[in-house]
């Protein structure tokens, strides 16, 4: 009997398959490796977490809201005592937040004063294709963009972030990335924690030299430098909203934490130390239709989940730690609560969230077959979807409009899938259906040698999109497929 490359990965497990050198053992996939930094790391829970700023509309009428994003250079602190050279919105990292309305049209000019070509993504967007952030709808230096955001969708937790074909991983790395939350009537109406205790958490790795500079691995630095971390790059240092390893005093009160996963490659396990529950409330699509108290609660790259804890469990004084059970050492901290002062707590988790409308699969026009997948390219290794690379002449797939579609997406080593455009649900993960209600995603982890089945339905736009491995080393190495909507 002959033993395929998927099968052998299922029976071996990819953590059995690893070599030092960071490859599968299997055909010696990359797999993501470790750039160390040369600065000493800091002590964890010695910096207060830093609130991204609210951007503030320039201009308003009767429809939209007008915002102006400067993408510049600037210097920041995040090892204590160091200077870090960013790219940012605005010069900030994360950069400012944008609040925005669900039915109420949002343009924001984004300025690109970089020495570098950018394209701006809002990542769970349901935007038309001339704004999407197409990978090669570049903004030079010296010029801008107007996106123009619709909106029509659902109120939840997105982010915006560089989008450069070749160049999303070291542009992302570098700072180029901020929330967008979209609020709706329906979201408003509920007793879920608000204000202050309405907490966006952009967690994501980075790695540090001893002049605080953040390195990445890139082609002037020697033969094969960047191919070297093609399966992706982690870093040891872990920053939640830009601060390595911070703290956030908090009430003896509900607070609502909207986690986002901005690494680059590495995936997460979060939970809380000592013991303590999360009630998953809202994942990438907004909110689910009910809630789900977890342990713990797994995030690959891109990914958001929003969860309520309530610190009045612990006792004032108490320290509770969110922590990443998918590490050791260093990174298996995330940031720390301190739980401060008894408070007055007029919210709930209503046992009722949402009405999430079950896509039926009896109805899809076609089945489409996406295999994601490591193999030659131009003579090295490289990443491909369906054997082939990313090619903008190329048009992988044209649904069309208003049609319900199923897309199977198979893996070798772990890839999280995001597609553009279309919010999906997850039908079957391993040949398995999902238990519980429904519930809206636009990235899906695909773990290593596994199958999912997703079920989307094609609204709003015509236009070519992209499908893509959110690891964004996979993504710049050409693991991207367009669709055209007809």
């Amino acid at each position: 009997m002959t033993v395929t490359r998927r099968q052998a990965l299922r029976l071996l497990g990819v953590g059995a398959a690893l070599s030092v050198s960071g490859c599968s053992l299997l055909g010696r996939t990359p797999l993501p490796r470790l750039l160390a930094s040369s600065a000493p790391l800091p002590t964890p829970y010695t910096v207060p977490l830093p609130l991204p700023t609210v951007a503030k509309p320039h201009k308003t009428d009767t429809t939209t809201d007008y915002y102006e994003l400067v993408q510049r250079t600037a210097e920041v602190e995040i090892l204590p005592g160091l200077r870090t050279p960013i790219w940012g919105y605005d010069g900030q990292f994360p950069g400012p937040t944008i609040r925005a309305r669900s039915g109420r049209r949002t343009v924001v000019r984004v300025a690109n004063n970089l020495g570098a070509p950018t394209v701006t993504h809002l990542h769970g967007g349901h935007t038309p294709p001339e704004s999407d952030g197409y990978p090669t709808d570049l903004v030079q230096p010296g010029a801008h963009r107007d996106y123009v955001f619709p909106l029509e969708q659902r109120a939840a937790t997105l982010w915006y972030h560089d989008h450069r074909m070749d160049y999303t991983g070291p542009q992302v790395w570098r700072g180029l990335a901020g929330f967008f939350l979209i609020d709706d009537d329906e979201e408003k109406a509920l007793p879920l924690p608000s204000g202050e205790r309405d907490v966006p958490l952009m967690i994501c790795d980075r790695s540090f030299a001893p002049d605080g500079t953040m390195p990445y691995p890139a082609r002037q630095d020697g033969p094969g430098a960047r191919e070297a971390f093609m399966g992706g790059v982690f870093g040891d240092v872990i920053l939640v909203n830009g601060a390595p390893w911070p703290q956030l005093g908090v009430d003896r009160a509900r607070y609502r934490l909207r986690f986002l996963n901005g690494s680059n490659a590495r995936t997460y396990e979060l939970a809380l130390s000592p013991g303590g529950k999360l009630v998953r409330i809202a994942g990438d699509g907004g909110l689910l239709a009910a809630p789900q108290t977890v342990d713990r609660i797994r995030l690959a790259p891109g990914e958001r989940v929003e969860a309520v804890v309530d610190f009045a469990a612990y006792r004032v004084g108490d320290h509770v730690e969110l922590r990443n059970l998918a590490d050791e050492g260093p990174q298996a901290r995330v940031m720390r609560f301190t739980v401060e002062r008894d408070a007055r707590d007029d919210s709930a988790v209503p046992a009722t969230l949402s009405r999430v409308e079950r896509l039926d699969p009896d109805r899809a026009a076609v089945t489409r077959d996406f295999e994601f997948n490591s193999g030659n390219m131009h003579g090295h290794t490289g990443w491909l979807i369906n054997g082939m690379p990313f090619d903008v002449r190329r048009v992988d797939a044209r649904p069309k409009l208003g049609d319900i579609e199923i897309w199977r997406l198979t893996s070798d080593v772990a890839h999280p899938v995001h597609l553009h455009l279309a919010p999906f649900q997850v039908l079957s993960v391993g040949g398995e259906r999902p238990s519980g209600p429904p519930e809206w995603k636009d990235t899906v982890e695909l773990r290593e040698a596994q199958t999912v089945e997703i079920i989307t339905r094609f609204t709003g736009y015509r236009g070519r999109y992209v499908l893509h491995c959110h690891n964004l080393e996979h993504e710049d190495m050409a693991m991207m497929s367009t669709f055209e909507v007809v």
